[in-house]
Order: C-alpha cells, then sequence, then structure tokens
C-alpha cells in the first residue's frame, strides 16, 4: 500500500469532522472518495497532505511517516483555484517550482513537459483569471505535477467544469496513472466515481465502505425503477408502500424498491391518475448516483436522522 490511514480523528470545536477513519490506497491506482457536502473529504486529504494535525490515528506513506508537501512526494491540488489571477500561466508556474526550491532550468524543462500534457502550452503566456474554469483546474493540476510526486491528491478538481473539459480532465488523469502515479481524487460527480480503481463513501466523518464501484453497485439489492411522466413533482411516489427511495432529475424519476411486482401497480395507478398522456415505467440496473442516494439515506437513517 502507499497511503495507509489508520484510526484518523480530528475535532473542530465538539464536532468530529473525522471519526476513526481508516483506509489502504495501493500502489499506481485511483483511489476516489465521494459524499455528502461536510462529510469529511477536504479535511481527510488536508490531513494527509499534512495541512492539518489529526487529533488521533496516522498516516503512513510507503510505510513510514508521512510526507509533507514540501518533501515535493505529494502532489496537491485543492478544491478551489488558489493561484494568482494577475499572474500568468508560465509565471505561477515558476512562482510555485521556486516554492519546492527548483532550478529555473529545471521549471522550464518540467513546465514544457506538463503543458503538453495538459494542453496548455499555446496559452502560457495569457493570465490566469483570464482561462476558463477547464483551463484554470489544468493550471492547478500543471503547478502541482512540477515535482513529480509520486503520489497526487484531488479535492474535486472538475467541481463546476463544463462535461468536456472534465473528460478532459480525466484523460490526462488515467495518462498520469499509466505512467506509475498514484491518485487520490475526491469527486461529485458519479461519472468520475465510475472510473476510480476503487471508491470509499464517507458521511459525517464516518467511512462506511470501501470496494470497487462495480462490487459497490452489487451491494444496493434492491430494485430500481425508472418513471417517466409529465408530473414534475419529486415527491410524487414518495409516500407509495414499498418505494424505499426516490430521486428527479428534470424529465425521470428514479425509484428504489423492495420488490417491483408489489409495487408497479400502485406506481401506475398513481403516475396515470396524474397524467395518464405520457406514461412510462422501466426496470433498469443500478447506477452510481441510485447508489449515493442510497448510500447516503442509509447513513442518515442510522445516524438518527441527524444533519
Amino acid at each position: 500500500m502507499v497511503i495507509e490511514v489508520i484510526d484518523i480523528t480530528k475535532y473542530f470545536a465538539d464536532k468530529a469532522a473525522l471519526d476513526k477513519v481508516s483506509l489502504s490506497v495501493k500502489r499506481q491506482s485511483i483511489f476516489g472518495l465521494i459524499g455528502p457536502d461536510g462529510a469529511g473529504k477536504t479535511t481527510l486529504f488536508r490531513v494527509i497532505c499534512g495541512l492539518l494535525i489529526a487529533d488521533s490515528g496516522k498516516v503512513l506513506l510507503d510505510g513510514g511517516a508521512a510526507h509533507r508537501l514540501t518533501s515535493g512526494e505529494l502532489g496537491y491540488m485543492p478544491q478551489r483555484f488558489s493561484l494568482y489571477g494577475d499572474l500568468t500561466v508560465m509565471e505561477n508556474i515558476n512562482f510555485f517550482g521556486s516554492l519546492y526550491g527548483l532550478s529555473r532550468n529545471l521549471i522550464i524543462e518540467r513546465a514544457h513537459e506538463i503543458l503538453d500534457i495538459t494542453g496548455l502550452g499555446p496559452f502560457k503566456k495569457r493570465l490566469a483569471h483570464q482561462l476558463s474554469g477547464g483551463m484554470k483546474q489544468k493550471l492547478s493540476l500543471s503547478c502541482a505535477l512540477l515535482t513529480r510526486p509520486a503520489i497526487l491528491i484531488l479535492d474535486e478538481p472538475t467541481y463546476g467544469v463544463d462535461p468536456d473539459s472534465r473528460k478532459e480532465f480525466w484523460k490526462i488523469l488515467y495518462q498520469l496513472n499509466h505512467e506509475g502515479m498514484t491518485v487520490l481524487v475526491s469527486t461529485p460527480y458519479m461519472d468520475e466515481a465510475e472510473l476510480c480503481h476503487q471508491l470509499a463513501f464517507i458521511n459525517q466523518g464516518q467511512l462506511l465502505v470501501v470496494d470497487t464501484p462495480a462490487h459497490l453497485k452489487e451491494r444496493l439489492l434492491h430494485q430500481v425503477l425508472e418513471v417517466r411522466t409529465g408530473v414534475k413533482d419529486p415527491y410524487l411516489f414518495d409516500n407509495i408502500s414499498g418505494v424505499l427511495y426516490s430521486s428527479f432529475y428534470g424529465y425521470k424519476h428514479r425509484l428504489i424498491v423492495e420488490n417491483i411486482e408489489s409495487t408497479k401497480s400502485s406506481i401506475t395507478q398513481l403516475a396515470r391518475l396524474q397524467d395518464g398522456k405520457s406514461f412510462s415505467l422501466e426496470e433498469v440496473e443500478p447506477s452510481m448516483e441510485d447508489l449515493f442516494v442510497y448510500l447516503t439515506e442509509l447513513a442518515f437513517t442510522r445516524q438518527g436522522g441527524q444533519a
């Protein structure tokens, strides 16, 4: 294992942001972390990077005490763009490299390599604040890669970025991973979560489950129905017996049910009553979105319904 997190606990005032969290990340893998807002993802990453000191527990990298960011062994990309908007792409890279004590020649050499990977080469003289959201994230990634870290930690790196830029960003991550880099990443997007080799779900500071995306979906033992109707009420099916959870995605309802046969007639009756003209019902395979909703609601129930 390249990253070992052992019983990490971190309090802010009297609230546990992390509660005895343990996980292991294999070398040269892409390990994803998902969970609702405020679950503890950013706090965990900052503890791993040494930016926060845990109240108890420990972090081991390569079997030894955790390196700090200043060692260059870790590359860290925070959730928010934190570079200088009034500096150009290349000036930001020069500044960031100087913080690690890299020589000017070495920075230039590595910058050419990294800018080629990220596709920012033609924009190296552009001010950072003039970049698109996706290009800003690529600049942050470029700076995180300057030291050629063995481990790259990314906190929701594509949040708010358009779908095409997200795809380009993940192509870069896969290329880096193929070249030997270990990636630890959090994401709010379930299509990205499915691209990870392993995935962990965290809620209210507790790590609830760790497995491959495929095996995690197999844990959803219930069945899923997709209902399409002209009724846009997101709570339309909430009170039907046998419907465990429902989600509304603008043009369809996704229902997690205990048993399709015993629930289908009630769903059909209600849907036709509300909108008899346009209605369809289909059993579908569970998606990562279904799993996320299920795990979040399950954790909420187990923790006594406390937000």
